[in-house]
């Protein structure tokens, strides 16, 4: 009986990996055929083959060095700047929120979560029309200033994933702060966010990659102003009827680089997210 258990056991962990491994060639196709087209010698966008006939650096070079028509670098450090304001104040917005959701009692507190639950379910562009005659009332029109205040202005809606985890905490070490006599500025950054490394790192991953990916909103925003646009925006224009054939290794040669900034911030934020759930956190 044990031994017919034990082959069960093996037979489903053959299947779920064989799943797994089929599920992962899907995915990894794609990323491989545009690594391997960034490296093409040849031009256009549209060939009967996969494989290069000859393989170049030239597509990444010529980002950099060929920046009349396309400054790729400037763009590059416009979405940095951006993605890494962006992700501080978001970072800090939604974690404050979310510990005052989950920590504190005050008048209107369950409406307030309603409501902004609510708005957050509609999609931002809905007011781009709106938010964009505010920013040029302000002067903020057309600037990177801009940006990052769309993106963290609503950094608090995303309070309930968080508000989910600092419920796990138990009120216990609040209270025992208190009566040590902590402020509830001092359990916030002293205490709770200590045990709070994994969703810290979900909320900065996720706050980065928001403005690193957008096209909606920053092509609203920054219509010709060519100087400040995101790699988003101004890899786009690439991929027009008349640049298409002459530009599209470059295209995908900017895709690759642009992926290193998120996989660099994954894999370094990997290992607080796996200290913090083995050892970090604490669960109510």
């Amino acid at each position: 009986m044990i031994r017919g258990i034990k082959a069960k056991r093996r037979a489903t962990s053959a299947a779920g990996h064989t799943v797994l491994t089929i599920l992962s060639f899907i995915w990894l196709l794609p990323v491989a055929w545009v690594v391997m087209t960034s490296f093409r010698g040849e031009g256009g966008a549209f060939t009967s083959y996969i494989i290069p006939k000859t393989w170049t650096f030239d597509n990444y070079t010529r980002l950099f060095t060929d920046t009349t028509l396309f400054n790729f670098p400037r763009w590059f450090m416009n979405t940095l700047i951006v993605a890494i304001f962006t992700c501080a104040i978001s970072t800090v917005i939604t974690l404050a929120t979310s510990y005052a959701f989950s920590r504190l009692r005050f008048k209107l507190r369950k409406p307030m979560m309603n409501v902004v639950l609510v708005i957050g379910m509609f999609p931002g562009f809905m007011a781009m029309i709106a938010i964009y005659y505010l920013i040029k009332a302000i002067g903020l029109d057309q600037s990177l200033a801009a940006l990052v205040l769309v993106y963290s202005g609503g950094a608090a809606m995303g309070y309930y994933i968080s508000k989910g985890f600092f419920d796990t905490i138990p009120k216990a070490i609040d209270e025992s702060a208190i009566i040590d006599g902590a402020t509830r500025n001092d359990i916030f950054w002293k205490i709770t966010l200590p045990l709070s490394k994994p969703i810290i790192v979900y909320t900065v991953l996720t706050s980065f990659l928001a403005p690193w990916v957008d096209f909606i909103f920053v092509s609203f925003i920054m219509r010709d102003n060519y100087n400040n646009y995101t790699v988003a925006l101004g890899l786009f224009e690439m991929l027009k009827r008349e640049n298409i054939y002459q530009y599209f290794t470059r295209f995908c040669a900017a895709a690759v680089l642009i992926a290193i900034p998120i996989t660099i911030l994954f894999i370094f934020m990997q290992k607080y997210y796996v200290t913090g759930v083995t050892g970090g956190s604490v669960k109510g």
